[in-house]
C-alpha cells in the first residue's frame, strides 16, 4: 500500500507573491534572519501583506537554528499571538519558525497559525515537509523532530528570490536536493508516487544546477532549481531520507559544516554501502536509466558506478570540499568525535528508513572516509 499526504498549496512563479495579499485584518508574524531584515528583503513579503494587516518580524534565524534561537521565537510569538506565521529564507529561517509553531502548540503558548513558507534558496525542501532540525549546542547534536502540525498551509516559490544566491550556497543547497532526491528513491518508504517526485528533481536538477553555479542571474535555471527542491522535499516527506542525513546531522551539529556540503561529502560512500544490497543497488541503477545517464542495457553496478562519478564531477566543477580538513576541520579534532558523532547519528531519526541496516562500524567507517 502507498500512503501519500500533500497538504501544502505550492504557488510558484514570479507572480506568486501576490497570493499574500488575500488575507485582511490579521496579526502576520514573519521569521527570518537578520540579513534579510537589515537588507530590506524581508520589505518584499512585508510589501504584498494586505496594509489592514498587523506586521511582526522576528529576525534572530541563524543558520543551524539553535534551542536557544527557536526560544527567542516563541517568547516573542507566544506575545505576538499570530494568527499567521511566514518563514521567510532558506532551511534555517524555515526550521526555526517550525519550531516556534511545533513548541507553541504544543506548550499551549500559541493558537495553531496559517503557516506560509517563502524559500529564498533552493535547497531544503523545508517549505513542504513536516520536519525542523534544531541544534543542541551544549550536547553538539541536530534533532529532528518530525510533525504533520508543522506542515505549510501554502509554499510561496518565487524564484527571482534566489537570484543573488551566491556560488557556493548554490552549490552546497543544490547538492543537499540531489541528496534529497537519492535517499528518498531507495527509502524504506518510497512508492511510486514519491518516485516519480525524486525522478523529476533529478532531472531538473541536472539540466540546472551547474548552470545556476556559473550564472546566478539565469531565472529559467533557477525556476528549475527551486521546483526540483520542492519535488525533493515532497518526495523525502513521503518516503524517509536515511543514513546520509543522519550522519551530516552531525557533521553539521559538531563542525558547523554546512548541511548540503556535508551531505555531498557523504554521498558516494552512501551509495556505496547502500549498494551492497542488491535491491537497492538495482534501484540506484533504475534512477540512472530514468534521468538518461546511462542506456537500460547498462548493468546496474556499471550504472551506479556512473552515477557515483557524476556526482563527484558536479562537485569537483562547483569547487565543493570533498574532505573535513577541505571543508576547514582540523583532522585531529575531527577524530576525537568520532564515537560522538556515530553515537548520535545510530538515535537520529531518519535512520530508520535507509534501506539497508547499519551499525556503528559502519557509520565509522563512513565518517572515517572523509579525513
Amino acid at each position: 500500500m502507498s500512503n501519500v499526504y500533500i497538504k501544502t498549496k505550492i504557488r510558484s512563479g514570479k507572480t506568486a507573491m501576490d497570493y499574500l495579499g488575500i488575507y485582511k485584518n490579521k496579526t502576520v508574524y514573519i521569521v527570518c534572519d537578520k540579513f534579510m531584515a537589515e537588507n530590506g528583503s524581508v520589505n518584499k513579503v512585508v510589501n504584498a501583506i494586505d496594509s489592514s494587516c498587523r506586521i511582526e518580524i522576528f529576525d534572530q534565524a541563524l543558520p543551524d537554528p539553535t534551542t536557544e534561537v527557536v526560544g527567542n521565537g516563541l517568547n516573542m510569538g507566544a506575545r505576538v499571538q499570530p494568527d499567521i506565521v511566514i518563514a521567510f529564507g532558506g532551511g534555517s529561517a524555515i526550521d526555526t519558525a517550525k519550531g516556534i509553531i511545533y513548541f507553541g502548540i504544543n506548550g499551549g503558548l500559541m493558537k495553531k497559525p496559517i503557516f506560509i513558507t517563502i524559500p529564498t534558496t533552493s535547497g531544503t525542501g523545508s517549505e513542504v515537509t513536516s520536519a525542523t532540525v534544531i541544534t543542541d549546542v551544549e550536547n553538539k547534536s541536530k534533532h529532528l523532530i518530525a510533525d504533520d502540525e508543522i506542515l505549510a498551509d501554502v509554499a510561496i516559490l518565487d524564484p527571482s528570490l534566489t537570484l543573488s544566491v551566491p556560488p557556493a550556497v548554490t552549490a552546497n543547497t543544490g547538492m543537499d536536493v540531489l541528496t534529497h532526491a537519492l535517499e528518498a528513491y531507495v527509502a524504506k518508504g518510497a512508492n511510486v508516487f514519491s518516485d516519480a517526485l525524486s525522478e523529476k528533481a533529478v532531472e531538473l536538477l541536472l539540466d540546472a544546477l551547474l548552470v545556476c553555479y556559473r550564472d546566478g542571474g539565469c531565472l529559467e535555471a533557477r525556476s528549475k532549481m527551486h521546483e526540483a527542491s520542492t519535488l525533493a522535499g515532497m518526495a523525502f516527506n513521503t518516503a524517509g531520507l536515511g543514513v546520509n542525513h543522519s550522519i551530516a546531522h552531525q557533521l553539521g551539529g559538531t563542525f558547523h559544516i554546512p548541511h548540503g556540503l556535508a551531505n555531498a561529502m557523504l554521498l558516494t560512500s552512501v551509495i556505496d554501502y547502500n549498494s551492497g544490497d542488491k535491491q537497492v543497488m538495482d534501484k540506484y541503477a533504475a534512477m540512472v536509466y530514468k534521468v538518461k545517464l546511462a542506456g537500460i542495457t547498462t548493468p546496474p553496478q556499471k550504472a551506479v558506478e556512473i552515477l557515483k562519478e557524476v556526482i563527484r564531477t558536479m562537485m569537483a566543477a562547483m569547487n565543493m570540499a570533498d574532505s573535513v580538513e577541505k571543508a576547514g576541520v582540523d583532522r585531529g579534532e575531527y577524530l576525537s568525535q568520532l564515537d560522538n558523532m556515530t553515537e548520535n547519528a545510530l538515535k537520529d531519526t531518519c535512520l530508520k528508513a535507509n534501506p539497508r541496516e547499519i551499525g556503528a562500524g559502519e557509520i565509522r567507517h563512513i565518517l572515517l572516509q572523509l579525513c
